[in-house]
């Protein structure tokens, strides 16, 4: 695309010499600076990046980000532009750089200290963030920081503490780190600050570095909430979370075994906790599985993390009762896994109180699925379905038309065999 709408110089034009001297020199010096102008002039427009949305809800949620990527990716420029969107001042911290005291406040002798104690005093950067009231602060490589300055850091980034102050509330905190192979004289995380953050994995999507080099980045923008779901939200959250851990206690908190491990995410009640306020703002917000899937991993790690979104999609799939007490309304889930798991769930409820009403329910059930999905996913659960059937049951019509579109095995079942043969009910004509 166009970068300048200027209309460039004739070929045939004699381009005039530049002035000698001092003067001419400035005047290059100009010229250059014009040039660089234009090649940093850049715009946004609305994109899809999964990334960049997962960053910006976290950073909504006001927790702790941490960018993790190889050097050059890009991190640097995706939070420069993240701030500019957000109209937020970008204030950076190179953590490597900073001794110890720089987060936990230099000490300040006052009149008297034996009364006063000692005020622990800000640095600067911290002041200007306070006295701004918001801003995004930007801790950039955070795994080349010593041992002791990760563990001063730990203060900063999650009671917002910088030496006696207290950053204001509308200070956002985002880090930015090299995985230790590739960071100069690189370090890995110290579990305890590891564990504040939500660790996001950055990449270089082509599309978007193609299109961005030619002057069109995708645009941040906070999430938007509906603010009739929030109650809604919080409840599901809760009810998610805490319904997972109970059937996973042992997942509540799980030190990995590795150092390298023990850097990055894993779960514990203050992870946990995260994870819950991030699935509360992404119901809240709409966001795509593939968002909230960033952002659940990031905060309890990838193991933990996927079986929640596991025991989500069993949250989500119909009730059984529901599916039985109305069968020619059911509404089953349009992904295959889910559908078969909810047909599967009608069967068990079936066998866990077998009526004839019921059983014949369930098949009507079956019939629907049949009727607006695909026919494989019926056979497990109707062979199990025709188990159930007691000798003085007659088999549904049902059964025959599942019989001849999804071609069960031996109709279904013996049961059903059984009443073929006899030449009693609905099923007989059915042709073997």
């Amino acid at each position: 695309m166009p970068m300048s709408s200027s209309t460039p110089t004739p070929l045939s034009a004699p381009v005039p010499a530049p002035a000698a001297g001092p003067s001419g020199t400035g005047t290059r010096l100009a010229v250059s600076d014009g040039l660089l102008s234009l090649l940093r002039t850049t715009t946004t427009e609305p994109r899809p990046d999964e990334q960049l949305e997962a960053l910006t809800l976290a950073v909504a949620a006001d927790l702790p980000v941490l960018l993790w990527g190889e050097p050059g990716i890009g991190k640097t420029a995706a939070l420069t532009q993240l701030a500019a969107s957000l109209g937020l001042p970008l204030t950076t911290v190179i953590a490597s750089v900073h001794e110890p005291s720089d987060f936990s406040g230099l000490p300040v002798l006052g009149d008297d200290p034996a009364v006063r104690g000692v005020p622990m005093a800000p640095p600067q950067w911290a002041v200007e963030l306070a006295r701004a009231g918001r801003g995004l602060l930007f801790l950039d490589e955070l795994s080349t920081a010593t041992p002791a300055v990760q563990a001063a850091l730990l203060r900063v980034v999650l009671e917002r503490r910088v030496g006696a102050l207290r950053l204001p509330p509308g200070v956002r905190i985002v880090a930015a780190a090299n995985p230790p192979a590739s960071a100069a004289d690189g370090w890995e995380l110290s579990p305890p600050l590891a564990n504040r953050f939500v660790h996001l994995h950055w990449t270089h999507d082509r599309e978007v570095v193609v299109r961005g080099l030619g002057g069109v980045w995708p645009r941040a923008e906070l999430p938007r909430l509906v603010p009739e779901r929030l109650p809604e939200a919080v409840a599901f959250a809760r009810r998610a979370v805490c319904g997972f851990l109970t059937v996973r206690p042992t997942l509540i908190h799980r030190l990995p075994g590795t150092e390298a491990r023990r850097g990055g995410a894993w779960p514990s009640p203050r992870s946990w906790e995260a994870a819950l306020t991030l699935l509360a703002f992404a119901t809240a917000a709409g966001v795509s599985r593939e968002v909230l899937a960033l952002l659940v991993r990031g905060a309890v790690g990838d193991g933990p993390g996927l079986e929640l979104l596991a025991h989500l999609d069993r949250m989500d799939l119909p009730d059984p009762e529901s599916l039985l007490a109305d069968p020619a309304a059911a509404e089953l889930p349009a992904r295959g896994d889910l559908r078969q798991a909810a047909l599967e769930a009608v069967v068990a409820a079936v066998g866990a109180r077998p009526e004839r009403a019921r059983w014949e329910a369930g098949w009507a059930v079956l019939v629907r699925a049949l009727e607006t999905g695909a026919p494989d996913l019926l056979v497990a659960p109707a062979k199990a379905l025709a188990a159930l059937r007691r000798d003085d049951w007659e088999v549904p019509e049902a059964v025959e038309r599942l019989a001849g579109v999804v071609g069960l095995a031996r109709r279904a079942d013996r049961s059903v065999e059984r009443v073929a043969a006899s030449g009693t009910g609905p099923a007989a004509g059915v042709r073997r």
